[in-house]
């Protein structure tokens, strides 16, 4: 034994350094396998020292470089001055995941890119992905938080197809493309005054196919004369220069007193007889606005909802020009609908179903099934066998929703006995029995008998993990109308046949608990007869 002790001092105090290398506290990860093995330990660790973050950053020249240029998390205060192994441990085993935290709680200003709008309700993986990664070496790897670019046109599409400005955030907000708040229209070649501030854009941006795609037209638009835009009513009478005679805020002033709107093709009834003529007109009187559908001057507050095909429906058919409410929409109409009204639907106001937010109508309710409107309390407790197609109506009714229809038979526990008789929330509610508060389970109830019953035997008779209650017992009442001594390992005879029960099984006591010993482990008869 002493010599063997020189021998390993020897070969320590001989090439300690070499010795310390050829110990591995364990297999390296896979992203790190390739230099598993004696000759490759120096590539990542000075000879007897840690690993230095020099070598890692070596390596990794993509994290150096934006630690060098202060930019992505690795470049932040919180991992200034730690060390790479701190939070990159090696050694412990190859599915070990070198790169670990809670993305949920990641706060993403440390890398430089705040956050903000849409950005900030986005999933990791919608922006981090490799189709947004231009560098090639990374674009390959897998599951890489790196080699994003801070631009808009990295992640997004450019709808302009180039002919704007790369700078998107001069008309753009994260908190949606549309509108384009931040743009101003003072800045443009053609500044909007007088009626043309009221205009939407889409009447002078219009929308073309370009490369195959829609393309609202910004730049290149002729403007130089009013026609480039608007017919001239006058048909060229008085010349191309309009702003001869008129300007931005009123094309026309006439007197109106002598007019007769009832000549137009627009009768004036109801409440159009009390607009004022700029409400339809504006401040052009000599226009002849649209009026073949409401919307074409009134703002469409269904959102499409009674558009189909590219057509509105007439909203005559529930308006009148009396006034926008209240609704000739009736009961009656609703019941020959897509969705007719039945049980406690009937009692429900309009505004349950189709109003989404406040003020916000919701009609075209395309919902199919229960669980698209009401919120399913069962969760996982219901399986799709008892759920077919999210139909609710396999065990309720609209009529009264507490009413269920269901056949126990139909699972694997059917109902015998006394089990017939007893509530259903007996055995499938859980906590408080309130109806406010009861929580259902019905896949995770348990078929053995100890789910729902204390077992008074305290496991004499569970078998290989299994109580045998069916062995003595029945349904009807808990007495053991099933028991056959015969078939136990002591069968009565003799004598013994007309005894009680209770001569030969005892009450004991065990662990605090009191109860009839059936179990016996002594057959003879000196561990009942006294000789």
């Amino acid at each position: 034994m002493k010599k063997l002790s020189l021998l390993l001092l020897f070969f320590l105090l001989a090439g300690s350094s070499e010795i310390y290398s050829q110990f591995s506290p364990g297999e390296l990860s896979d992203a790190h396998s390739a230099y598993e093995g004696l000759s490759n330990c120096n590539k990542c660790h000075e000879a007897g020292e840690k690993v230095s973050n020099a070598k890692c950053l070596d390596c990794h020249k993509e994290i150096k470089t934006l630690i060098n240029n202060g930019r992505g998390y690795h470049s932040s205060s919180e991992v200034q001055g730690k060390n790479c192994y701190s939070c990159h441990s090696e050694h412990n085993g190859r599915k070990f995941n070198l790169i670990r935290f809670d993305q949920n709680k990641f706060d993403h200003s440390k890398t430089k890119y705040q956050l903000t709008g849409k950005h900030a309700k986005a999933q990791c993986r919608d922006c981090h992905t490799s189709k947004n990664i231009a560098n090639a070496e990374l674009k390959k790897r897998k599951n890489t938080w790196l080699g994003l670019e801070q631009n808009c046109r990295s992640c997004h599409e450019d709808f302009h197809q180039g002919t704007l400005s790369s700078d998107c955030a001069s008309c753009h907000k994260t908190e949606g493309f549309k509108p384009a708040s931040l743009f101003n229209h003072d800045k443009a070649q053609f500044r909007l005054t007088g009626a043309h501030v009221n205009t939407d854009c889409s009447k002078c941006h219009r929308t073309e196919k370009r490369n195959g795609k829609d393309f609202r037209v910004f730049k290149g638009l002729a403007f130089a004369q009013c026609s480039s835009c608007h017919k001239d009513p006058h048909e060229g009478k008085f010349g191309a220069n309009c702003a001869s005679c008129h300007v931005t805020d009123s094309f026309s002033k006439i007197v109106m007193a002598n007019f007769n709107h009832a000549l137009t093709n627009f009768p004036l009834a109801g409440k159009h007889a009390d607009v004022k003529c700029s409400g339809c007109h504006g401040n052009d009187l000599m226009s002849k606005p649209k009026s073949a559908l409401c919307t074409d001057c009134h703002q469409d507050k269904h959102n499409g909802d009674f558009t189909k095909n590219n057509i509105l429906t007439n909203c005559a058919e529930c308006h009148t020009v009396e006034g926008f409410t209240p609704s000739q929409y009736t009961i009656e109409r609703h019941q020959v609908s897509q969705f007719p009204l039945a049980g406690g639907h009937l009692a429900q106001p309009c505004q349950s179903c189709h109003m989404t937010e406040p003020g916000a109508w919701k009609f075209r309710v395309n919902n199919k099934y229960c669980t698209d409107c009401h919120k399913n309390p069962h969760g996982k407790e219901l399986t799709a066998r008892y759920l077919p197609d999210n139909d609710c109506m396999a065990c309720h009714n609209k009529d009264e929703w507490c009413t269920i229809k269901f056949d126990h038979g139909s699972t694997d526990f059917r109902l015998e006995g006394k089990h017939s008789t007893i509530n259903c929330i007996d055995c499938h509610v859980t906590g408080d029995k309130n109806p406010g508060s009861r929580s259902y389970r019905f896949a995770s109830t348990g078929s053995d008998c100890l789910t729902c019953h204390k077992d008074i035997h305290f496991g004499q008779f569970i078998r290989e993990g299994k109580n045998e209650c069916f062995a003595c017992h029945g349904f009807n009442d808990w007495k053991p109308v099933k028991f056959d001594h015969a078939k136990t390992q002591f069968p009565l005879t003799g004598a013994h046949a007309g005894l009680k029960c209770a001569n030969c099984h005892k009450p004991v006591s065990e662990n605090g608990n009191t109860y009839t010993k059936f179990k016996l482990e002594d057959f003879k008869c000196a561990a009942c007869h006294s000789s």
